[in-house]
């Protein structure tokens, strides 16, 4: 898929009108308000300032994209992840946090979909970056009650964010990261993901198998249920507050 040269922001699966890139940042800075409780700071990373998303979506043709990430670090299972081992491979990195609203929403589609992508083979690996949880067990247990199968880094002090180099660096929660076969940030999505098949663009866009071959079902099931349960939890909600 070509694309021409320059960045692009795009709600779902089609180009919009792009403003410059620093245009786009500072409008997600200045104007989100952090609404969800908890999703403000993603951890102790100098003197980042850190909002909560709303699902803009940045893009970097490959002229424009930066060097080449180098992520690695401890796993919430112990073990250890580098992105040297993932060389050739598109790399899908979710910043999240245990008691963060969209992070908890969006991760039964975000595991979905990574099953869908291990049905079609090694083309593209999932990895989360775990941050602000103060001990590896509460990430542990949110991973093994919703499913997750990929690995996190752990780290509660955001020092992996820092692997990401200048505008690409993350700056709210949830935020997800398309890395190309390169190891470069080809996309972000500030904020939640919007749907399975946006991210599943994305993730064409960056070298990865087309959209089309990708089957989305589960996760665009998982989507609705996540919403469904989020309506009910807001509408108990409400009814408490009368």
């Amino acid at each position: 898929m070509s694309h021409p040269r320059g960045r692009r922001q795009r709600p779902a699966l089609r180009p919009a009108l792009r403003p410059p890139l620093g245009r786009v940042l500072a409008a997600s800075v200045l104007a989100l308000v952090p609404v969800l409780a908890g999703c403000s700071s993603l951890g102790s990373t100098g003197d980042l300032d850190y909002v909560a998303g709303d699902g803009q979506i940045v893009e970097y043709d490959a002229a424009d994209r930066l060097d080449p990430v180098d992520l690695s670090g401890e796993t919430v299972d112990g073990g250890t992840w580098d992105i040297a081992d993932h060389e050739g491979q598109v790399v899908v990195v979710n910043v999240w946090w245990s008691l963060c609203g969209p992070c908890i929403t969006e991760m039964p589609m975000l595991t979905a979909l990574e099953s869908a992508y291990t049905d079609l083979g090694d083309e593209v690996t999932f990895v989360g970056i775990n941050v602000r949880d103060s001990s590896v067990d509460l990430a542990a247990a949110f991973e093994r009650d919703r499913g997750v199968e990929y690995p996190s880094i752990y780290d509660p002090a955001g020092k992996a964010l820092l692997s990401f180099p200048g505008r690409t660096a993350p700056r709210s929660m949830p935020t997800t990261l398309v890395l190309d076969t390169e190891g470069r940030v080809a996309s972000i999505v500030s904020g939640p993901v919007p749907s399975a098949i946006t991210l599943a663009s994305l993730v064409e866009t960056a070298g990865g198998p087309e959209a089309s071959e990708v089957d989305v079902s589960s996760a665009a099931e998982a989507e609705d249920e996540a919403s469904d349960e989020a309506s009910a939890t807001a509408s108990q909600g409400a009814g408490s507050d009368g």
